[in-house]
């Protein structure tokens, strides 16, 4: 079958392990379900797998893609969910000690088809397409959590989000307007801090600005390029919620204005099942269709890539089929 897939770990030069090409069919274990992916949605965790973080060196050739959408040998519509848990487990998806992502132990989604354990595929709304579907697995489910699972914020409050256009930040822009939250952004050019206006941030801002005031949360996705500015800009007791650190860990955490202010600091890591079934449900009654930066035929995938890898991104990258 047709598929985008990483040949080996290249840490410095990652695009170089990046192959377009045919892959075995995969196999179907009992339990197991075969999904004709339609579309699926470039994440970071891509970039990480061609550099070999996360992954054995044994577990390539490895197809690449964490999320999708498509349709099950029955008719079916679904999501892929991308968190593959133990079979013994059970509680927070996200806390299982044995749990995987595609891409880390299992193939992934960018291919003909991907095969998944049954739990991990989710009726897809009839109000999205198979594009915009295919952007709920990663980015918006572990936007969701970060907004509504561990910020612990009211709808009112202010909140902001640290680098505008990627895909978790414009679904917390998304999700957190439609909410009745007051969202604020930082973005690095006039054009990706327009497009968070757009999608409904109340004000934007150059990256590091001081503030008019302080706020309530910071959702950091950025790390090391943005750690103090969010640190700064939280009010005492205010809390930075982090899923990511694309431009490195910080090595100078501000820790005396953590214990003196008393700000907390939440990790969160994608989300479960049934938060990916809440979210689904949300967009749907909400009416928020997700913001696709980019969407390229499957077979066009390095150009997608090459885009994130530049930050040239204005929400999500989605390759079709």
């Amino acid at each position: 079958m047709f598929a985008v897939y990483a040949k080996e770990p290249n840490p410095d030069d990652p695009l170089a392990s990046l192959t377009v090409g045919e892959r075995p069919d995969p196999d179907l274990p009992e339990g197991w379900v075969k999904v004709a992916v339609k579309a699926a949605s470039l994440n970071m965790h891509d970039i990480w797998t061609l550099r070999g973080v996360g992954i054995k060196p044994d577990q390539f050739p490895m197809i690449l893609g964490c999320d999708g959408a498509g349709v099950l040998e029955d008719g079916s519509e679904v999501v892929l969910h991308s968190v593959i848990n133990a079979p013994d487990w059970h509680g927070d998806d996200t806390l299982d000690p044995k749990r995987t992502l595609l891409t880390e132990k299992y193939q992934g989604s960018f291919a003909e088809h991907i095969v998944v354990p049954a739990r991990n595929v989710l009726p897809k709304p009839a109000g999205l397409s198979f594009a915009e579907a295919a952007t709920m697995g990663t980015a918006w489910l572990t936007a969701y959590r970060m907004l509504f699972v561990k910020s612990g914020l009211r709808p009112g409050q202010t909140f902001l989000v640290q680098g505008a256009s990627g895909g978790v930040a414009t679904a917390l822009v998304q999700l957190g307007r439609a909410a009745g939250y007051r969202v604020w952004v930082t973005g690095r050019t006039e054009e990706k801090r327009a497009l968070a206006e757009r999608l409904g941030a109340h004000q934007s801002f150059e990256s590091g600005a001081r503030l008019p005031e302080r706020v309530d949360a910071v959702f950091e996705t950025v790390g090391k390029a943005t750690w103090g500015h969010s640190v700064k800009s939280l009010k005492p007791g205010g809390i930075i919620v982090v899923s990511g650190a694309t431009s490195g860990p910080d090595a100078m955490a501000e820790l005396q204005r953590v214990f003196f202010l008393q700000l907390r600091v939440a990790g969160s890591t994608m989300g479960t099942r049934e938060e990916l079934a809440s979210l689904l449900s949300y967009v749907d009654l909400a009416r928020i269709r997700p913001q696709i930066g980019a969407e390229l035929p499957l077979e066009d995938a390095e150009r997608g890539f090459r885009d994130m890898q530049a930050g040239e991104t204005a929400g999500k990258i989605v390759f079709t089929r």
